[in-house]
């Protein structure tokens, strides 16, 4: 970027591609690394978090940026694949900086940050933040209140204190987009202080599908730092399995009053859950697979696969039962394939075209049972049935894989270490 181009606010810089200069991309840009300076000089900007394809976060210093424009950041081509690791004398921009409350040197007026721009110094490769954004007034990003303006950061004071209760609607706002792994990935990196003040920003059921994405230390964590109340409603936004399976690594007595304060239906699914054993088809399985009547048609089961809520793997197939028509069911009678739903006419009875020949998973099936089921009929979701053939639940395969893989699988990057890479960064 050359010297007197236009200011790059860093909402822009989140989330945007990171080319060499071949053109191709190695990763996106989740945050920026600056470093505050004494008196009132303007931070020095030292680098970039890219995360990889990879989801490995590494640092990519600003001397190997070459252009930051059009939506996309050009880079030498030298990467160090280095985990990325955050010092004491760092602050990350988007992370930390973000909804900071500051004060207008020149009135003492309380303000919150909602951007800063960063420029590149004249014929040096060296960049710095320049200019705030910020809202006067103590309202939120989402309150339509308080004057906006763009000042210089000599104007403004309380960057190098240590703030609670610090919002983050600015930060969120530049994550939006992002899938509820990739956000999880986002919290994960934060300071346990910043980590807990984003989950409280989020709604319950973005940070019910977010915590199902975390470590369970993470998750854990999180929860415990929630009011009880709002704890119970999000354990109820969860799947009933990651819900039991996060109950389950509490103190006895923080769990039973959880359960206590959820909705009797959503408690009662978790306690059932919570019965089986871990690693078993009962302790692995969902309570909320689609369940159909025989009399219902192949219409109706394409408006249950079509609900945006339900995962992949969950709308893959239906289950076909005697009535009641929520788990514990009736009869369990067989499997409709979501491919088959597509062949035949709408009209057509789901009673009619069932896949009864795979046996049911048990209760009871162990893990590797359970694993090789999936592997040797090419399922990504089975139905589990008791011994008196009512359907109890589904297990999917992201379940599976979830508990066969290392504990600490979701921060692990499963490629090879690149070779050749440089040691500096």
């Amino acid at each position: 970027m050359a010297a007197g181009a236009p200011k790059v606010f860093v909402s822009h810089l989140s989330g945007i591609p990171v080319f060499d200069p071949n053109g191709d991309q190695v990763g996106r840009v989740r945050d920026l690394v600056t470093i505050l300076r004494v008196g009132r000089k303007p931070p020095r900007l030292l680098g970039l978090v890219v995360e990889l394809a990879t989801r490995r976060r590494i640092f990519l210093p600003m001397t190997r940026v070459t252009g930051i424009e059009s939506g996309q950041v050009i880079t030498t081509g030298v990467l160090n694949v280095r985990r990325f690791e955050q010092r004491p004398t760092e602050r990350l921009v988007l992370g930390e900086m973000l909804d900071r409350r500051v004060h207008l040197v020149e009135t003492g007026e309380e303000v919150t940050v909602l951007d800063v721009s960063v420029r590149q110094l004249p014929a040096r490769r060296d960049w710095e933040i320049d200019r705030v954004f910020v809202r006067k007034g103590k309202g939120g990003t989402f309150r339509r209140k308080g004057e906006t303006l763009t000042v210089d950061w000599t104007a403004v004071d309380g960057f190098s204190l240590e703030e609670h209760g610090q919002g983050a609607e600015n930060l969120l706002a530049t994550f939006e987009q992002l899938r509820p792994a990739d956000l999880a990935n986002v919290l994960h990196h934060l300071s346990p202080k910043r980590r807990a003040e984003v989950a409280a920003a989020l709604d319950d059921d973005r940070l019910a599908d977010v915590l199902e994405e975390l470590p369970e230390d993470d998750q854990i964590e999180i929860l415990g730092k929630l009011k009880e109340e709002r704890a119970a409603d999000v354990l109820e936004a969860m799947d009933p399995d990651d819900a039991a399976d996060l109950l389950a690594e509490l103190p006895e007595d923080d769990k039973e009053r959880l359960l206590t304060l959820m909705q009797p239906d959503d408690a009662a699914d978790v306690r059932r859950l919570m019965a089986y054993e871990e690693r078993t088809a009962g302790g692995l399985m969902t309570t909320e697979p689609i369940v159909l009547r025989p009399d219902a048609t192949v219409a109706d089961a394409l408006a249950r696969v079509r609900q945006q809520d339900l995962s992949p793997a969950l709308a893959a197939q239906v289950y076909v039962c005697r009535p009641p028509d929520e788990t514990p069911t009736g009869k369990y009678l067989g499997t409709v394939h979501f491919q088959r739903l597509l062949r035949d006419p709408p009209y057509t009875l789901v009673g009619s075209i069932l896949d009864d020949d795979l046996q049911p998973l048990a209760p009871g099936a162990a893990l590797p049972t359970v694993a090789g089921f999936f592997a040797a009929y090419d399922m990504v979701a089975a139905p589990v049935v008791d011994e008196g053939g009512a359907l109890l639940g589904a297990v999917t395969v992201d379940d599976v894989l979830d508990h066969m893989l290392p504990d600490d699988w979701r921060e692990t990057e499963f490629h090879l270490e690149e070779e050749g890479a440089d040691d500096g960064g």
